[in-house]
């Protein structure tokens, strides 16, 4: 049996190294993971992204609704290098108390383009073990629209689907992976770009995520699919915005979330939700509140 199951995770964990193109493991909800892609395979992926602002202690009494559908496609270029790039489509509400009126503003569209590599730089093969780190880095292009208008006026930056700016990321992302249990650690930073006089704050962000096999308890030769618990932890920290070359004293700040979740595991697709919980948010002046991210979708290799 220890034979059998030794070579079931050899499968699953170390086929997508030497090229198989149908094998899915276990991953982050929330941000990357350092697993390879296989050489000349695609993965697909879709996240329903839904997050809810309605913590408004000014008099403009904010509510924002922001509902995304993240489009992600992953490439195998060799054993060790992936290309990605992930486009984003946005259906956003705001409701605000104006001049004693409460309006409702509104905005659809596809956001910015985000285009990244990611390159294995260690790798321990152990039997049932393996230890990867990776780095990554890419741009975002304005690919949304960033002057989007109604009949009041130009929208508020918070609904725009996108922009206007170029944006730079890097970061380290590290994984543990055996036949229980995986873990993921990232540290990364954004340098976001100005467009239209408005720069966003630039940000830097560290994530956890432990993975742990619930189902099956027992493994062997017949064993295919796998339910994975979830609980990750999110540190994002953004500076304040500028407007017309000037700090936004109500922007920026520190949010802490606790995120758990749930993975359905097949070789090929997993299906996965969670929850962003913010158990921390130290922001400044009347920066506007996440009450909580909903995440969910599945991703699939070809």
């Amino acid at each position: 049996m220890k034979r059998t199951v030794h070579a079931l995770f050899v499968v699953l964990v170390f086929g997508g190294a030497v090229g198989a193109s149908t094998l899915v493991n276990a991953a982050p909800i929330t941000f990357n993971t350092a697993l390879p892609v296989a050489k000349g395979a695609f993965i697909n992926r879709e996240q329903l992204i839904v997050r809810r602002f309605d913590d408004d202690t000014s008099i403009a009494d904010r509510k924002l609704d922001a509902n995304g559908l993240v489009s992600v496609l992953g490439y195998g270029v060799t054993p060790k290098f992936a290309l990605f790039a992930a486009l984003p489509y946005f259906d956003k509400t705001l409701d605000v108390t104006a001049n004693g009126e409460r309006v409702t503003r509104s905005s659809q569209g596809f956001g910015d383009l985000k285009m990244f590599g990611r390159y294995t730089i260690f790798q321990q093969d152990e039997r049932s073990k393996t230890f990867r780190i990776a780095g990554f880095g890419g741009l975002k292009a304005p690919t949304g629209e960033g002057n989007q208008r109604d009949s009041l006026g130009p929208l508020p930056v918070p609904l725009q689907s996108g922009t206007g700016a170029w944006d730079s990321f890097a970061g380290v992302v590290l994984t543990v992976q055996t036949l229980g249990f995986q873990v993921d650690a990232q540290l990364s930073v954004e340098k976001k770009g100005s467009a239209n006089d408005f720069e966003m704050g630039d940000e830097a962000r560290a994530d956890l995520s432990f993975q742990y096999r619930l189902l099956p308890q027992e493994m062997s030769s017949d064993t295919h699919s796998f339910l994975y618990g979830v609980l990750e932890a999110n540190l994002i920290n953004q500076d304040n915005n500028r407007i017309s070359g000037m700090d936004d004293s109500n922007s920026g700040g520190t949010t802490l979330y606790l995120t758990p979740g749930i993975q359905y595991v097949t070789i090929k697709y997993i299906l996965e939700a969670a929850v962003q919980l913010p158990v921390l948010q130290n922001l400044h002046g009347n920066a506007l509140e996440t009450d909580y991210v909903f995440t969910t979708g599945f991703r699939v290799n070809f």
